[in-house]
Protein backbone atom coordinates (compact mmCIF):
# COMPACT_ATOMS: atom_id res chain seq x y z
CA UNK A 1 0.00 0.00 0.00
CA UNK A 2 1.21 3.50 -0.81
CA UNK A 3 2.49 5.28 2.28
CA UNK A 4 2.48 8.83 0.93
CA UNK A 5 0.37 11.25 2.95
CA UNK A 6 -2.44 13.15 1.25
CA UNK A 7 -0.26 16.28 1.50
CA UNK A 8 2.53 14.47 -0.36
CA UNK A 9 0.17 13.20 -3.06
CA UNK A 10 -1.38 16.66 -3.49
CA UNK A 11 2.08 18.19 -3.90
CA UNK A 12 3.14 15.49 -6.36
CA UNK A 13 0.04 16.13 -8.49
CA UNK A 14 0.57 19.91 -8.45
CA UNK A 15 4.25 19.48 -9.42
CA UNK A 16 3.63 16.87 -12.12
CA UNK A 17 0.74 18.10 -14.25
CA UNK A 18 0.38 21.43 -16.07
CA UNK A 19 -3.09 20.71 -17.46
CA UNK A 20 -6.17 20.22 -15.27
CA UNK A 21 -9.29 18.59 -16.70
CA UNK A 22 -12.12 19.91 -14.52
CA UNK A 23 -15.23 17.69 -14.38
CA UNK A 24 -18.20 19.72 -13.17
CA UNK A 25 -16.64 23.07 -14.03
CA UNK A 26 -19.28 25.81 -13.87
CA UNK A 27 -19.92 28.83 -16.06
CA UNK A 28 -21.26 30.64 -12.95
CA UNK A 29 -18.49 32.92 -11.57
CA UNK A 30 -20.09 32.78 -8.10
CA UNK A 31 -19.36 29.03 -7.78
CA UNK A 32 -16.08 27.51 -6.59
CA UNK A 33 -16.29 25.21 -9.64
CA UNK A 34 -15.64 28.37 -11.71
CA UNK A 35 -13.40 30.32 -9.33
CA UNK A 36 -10.94 27.52 -8.63
CA UNK A 37 -10.30 26.72 -12.33
CA UNK A 38 -10.07 30.47 -13.06
CA UNK A 39 -7.44 30.90 -10.34
CA UNK A 40 -5.45 27.84 -11.45
CA UNK A 41 -5.53 29.17 -15.04
CA UNK A 42 -4.31 32.59 -13.85
CA UNK A 43 -1.36 30.84 -12.16
CA UNK A 44 -0.37 29.11 -15.39
CA UNK A 45 -2.22 25.79 -15.52
CA UNK A 46 -4.09 24.91 -18.68
CA UNK A 47 -7.75 24.19 -17.95
CA UNK A 48 -9.97 21.76 -19.87
CA UNK A 49 -13.54 22.17 -18.56
CA UNK A 50 -15.99 19.24 -18.71
CA UNK A 51 -19.68 20.11 -18.39
CA UNK A 52 -22.58 18.82 -20.53
CA UNK A 53 -24.46 22.14 -20.48
CA UNK A 54 -21.87 24.86 -21.18
CA UNK A 55 -19.88 25.89 -24.27
CA UNK A 56 -17.10 27.95 -22.70
CA UNK A 57 -15.90 28.21 -19.10
CA UNK A 58 -13.01 30.45 -17.98
CA UNK A 59 -12.45 31.24 -21.65
CA UNK A 60 -11.89 27.59 -22.60
CA UNK A 61 -13.82 25.22 -24.86
CA UNK A 62 -15.98 22.87 -22.80
CA UNK A 63 -16.39 19.15 -23.50
CA UNK A 64 -19.58 17.32 -22.45
CA UNK A 65 -17.76 14.28 -20.97
CA UNK A 66 -14.23 13.11 -20.21
CA UNK A 67 -14.48 10.76 -23.19
CA UNK A 68 -15.09 13.77 -25.47
CA UNK A 69 -11.80 15.49 -24.57
CA UNK A 70 -9.77 15.15 -27.81
CA UNK A 71 -6.37 14.76 -26.16
CA UNK A 72 -4.65 12.81 -23.41
CA UNK A 73 -6.26 13.45 -20.03
CA UNK A 74 -3.73 13.20 -17.18
CA UNK A 75 -5.11 15.07 -14.16
CA UNK A 76 -8.86 15.08 -13.44
CA UNK A 77 -10.24 17.51 -10.84
CA UNK A 78 -13.85 16.81 -9.78
CA UNK A 79 -16.58 19.24 -8.71
CA UNK A 80 -19.49 16.79 -8.65
CA UNK A 81 -21.49 15.12 -5.87
CA UNK A 82 -19.82 12.16 -4.17
CA UNK A 83 -22.43 9.81 -5.65
CA UNK A 84 -21.20 10.68 -9.18
CA UNK A 85 -17.54 10.01 -8.40
CA UNK A 86 -17.31 6.22 -8.96
CA UNK A 87 -18.51 6.72 -12.55
CA UNK A 88 -16.15 9.67 -13.02
CA UNK A 89 -13.30 7.52 -11.64
CA UNK A 90 -14.13 4.79 -14.19
CA UNK A 91 -14.19 7.42 -16.98
CA UNK A 92 -10.86 8.87 -15.79
CA UNK A 93 -9.28 5.40 -15.85
CA UNK A 94 -10.73 4.76 -19.31
CA UNK A 95 -9.29 8.09 -20.51
CA UNK A 96 -5.83 7.07 -19.29
CA UNK A 97 -5.68 9.64 -16.47
CA UNK A 98 -2.83 9.46 -13.99
CA UNK A 99 -4.41 11.49 -11.17
CA UNK A 100 -7.92 11.99 -9.75
CA UNK A 101 -8.71 14.79 -7.29
CA UNK A 102 -12.09 15.20 -5.56
CA UNK A 103 -12.64 18.73 -4.29
CA UNK A 104 -13.31 19.78 -0.70
CA UNK A 105 -16.37 18.05 0.76
CA UNK A 106 -16.34 15.26 -1.85
CA UNK A 107 -15.37 11.76 -0.78
CA UNK A 108 -15.98 8.35 -2.30
CA UNK A 109 -14.49 5.09 -1.03
CA UNK A 110 -15.60 3.45 -4.30
CA UNK A 111 -13.92 6.11 -6.46
CA UNK A 112 -10.76 5.78 -4.34
CA UNK A 113 -10.76 1.98 -4.85
CA UNK A 114 -11.25 2.36 -8.62
CA UNK A 115 -8.50 4.98 -8.90
CA UNK A 116 -5.99 3.18 -6.70
CA UNK A 117 -6.64 -0.18 -8.39
CA UNK A 118 -5.72 1.50 -11.69
CA UNK A 119 -2.62 3.12 -10.20
CA UNK A 120 -3.86 6.72 -10.23
CA UNK A 121 -2.68 9.30 -7.74
CA UNK A 122 -5.74 10.10 -5.64
CA UNK A 123 -6.80 13.00 -3.44
CA UNK A 124 -10.26 13.59 -1.95
CA UNK A 125 -11.88 16.21 0.26
CA UNK A 126 -9.20 18.78 -0.56
CA UNK A 127 -9.47 22.11 -2.39
CA UNK A 128 -7.03 22.55 -5.26
CA UNK A 129 -6.83 26.31 -4.57
CA UNK A 130 -6.09 25.81 -0.85
CA UNK A 131 -3.43 23.18 -1.62
CA UNK A 132 -1.83 25.42 -4.25
CA UNK A 133 -1.73 28.30 -1.77
CA UNK A 134 -0.36 26.02 0.98
CA UNK A 135 2.45 24.73 -1.21
CA UNK A 136 3.10 27.73 -3.46
CA UNK A 137 3.56 25.32 -6.39
CA UNK A 138 2.98 26.70 -9.89
CA UNK A 139 3.35 24.90 -13.25
CA UNK A 140 6.78 24.56 -14.80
Amino acid sequence: MDTMSTDDVAEQILRTFDTITVVGASANPAKPSNGVPALMKSLGWRIIPVNPTAETIVGETVYPTLADVPEQVDFVDVFRPSADCPQIAREAVAAGAKALWLQLGITSPEARAIAEEAGLLYVEDRCLKIEQQRTGITPK
